[in-house]
């Protein structure tokens, strides 16, 4: 058999639930995942929580009339008045709703563990045009430092960002935590990549991917975890391409075309 390719839920499983709440992540991991990938933001009292978007999208969240629109501008207690779970995200027709779900903390994320024995994908969003949204690249790896050694997970989590500035303070707060470099640009080669932010893994996009850059970085003992992939011809090229893991919307699909593969 060929090695076992892992199955990270992007977002929890946002195919079939509300992307980034707790549901989303427990159906992903009653469905047998290896990972379940998420997002993060920083509320102005300073607690991670789990969200892809900085500010309120309102394609899938709804918010009382007057709230601050930016995650950073509301405290805890502000942001649990947000729900998203109650509109279907329109890109995903079979996503199930999931009134009142809210926008969970990492720390509530993290107290899932105890379900299996599945990975903690945690990306920390940081963006450089707007400083403004985050707390500074230090000050957020040492949030997420803390969360991560309060529910005792540092075997269990890969941390990953596009700012490679985040990448670089977790990796001088604590060379045991896994990091991966994600890419979106291909400027440069995926050992190169990785090595420019500290770690160990890459997180390409899957137009990226090709099996002679796949090999080199094995060969470097960098791995390979693309994203977002969701169809099944994009799942085939991957898996020739010998990548370690993907990301999907779908895992209850991936898992499904794995095992056809016997892969699984």
């Amino acid at each position: 058999m060929a090695a076992r390719i892992l199955v990270h839920g992007h977002r929890g499983a946002r195919a079939m639930r509300p992307e980034n709440t707790v549901a989303a992540f427990a159906y992903a991991i009653e469905l047998g995942v290896d990972a379940i990938e998420m997002d993060l933001a920083v509320t102005k009292d300073d607690v991670l929580v789990v969200s892809h978007d900085p500010e309120l999208n309102r394609e899938i969240c709804s918010a009382p009339a007057g709230s601050p629109g930016a995650i950073r501008q509301l405290t805890l207690a502000q942001l649990e008045l947000w729900d998203c779970g109650s509109l279907r995200n329109p890109r995903f027709p079979r996503q199930q709703n999931v009134p009142g779900a809210r926008i969970p903390s990492l720390d509530q994320v993290l107290a899932l563990a105890s379900r299996g024995a599945f990975l903690f994908n945690i990306e920390m969003k940081l963006f450089r045009e707007r400083p403004e949204l985050t707390p500074s690249p230090q000050r957020f790896a040492e949030l997420l430092l803390a969360a991560i050694r309060r529910h005792q997970l540092e075997e269990r989590v890969i941390v990953q960002s596009f700012d490679f500035r985040a990448l670089l303070a977790m990796h001088g707060l604590a060379r045991e935590i896994p990091l991966s470099a994600l890419d979106e640009t291909g400027l440069g080669d995926f050992v190169s990549v990785a090595r420019s932010a500290g770690a160990g893994m890459i997180s390409p996009h899957y137009r990226l991917v090709t099996a002679e850059k796949v090999a080199a970085a094995h060969a470097a003992s960098v791995q390979v975890i693309p994203w977002t992939a969701n169809s099944p011809e994009v799942w085939d090229a991957l898996i020739a391409a010998g990548v370690d893991a993907i990301i999907t919307d779908d895992p209850a699909a991936l898992i499904a075309h794995l095992r056809h593969k016997g892969l699984r």
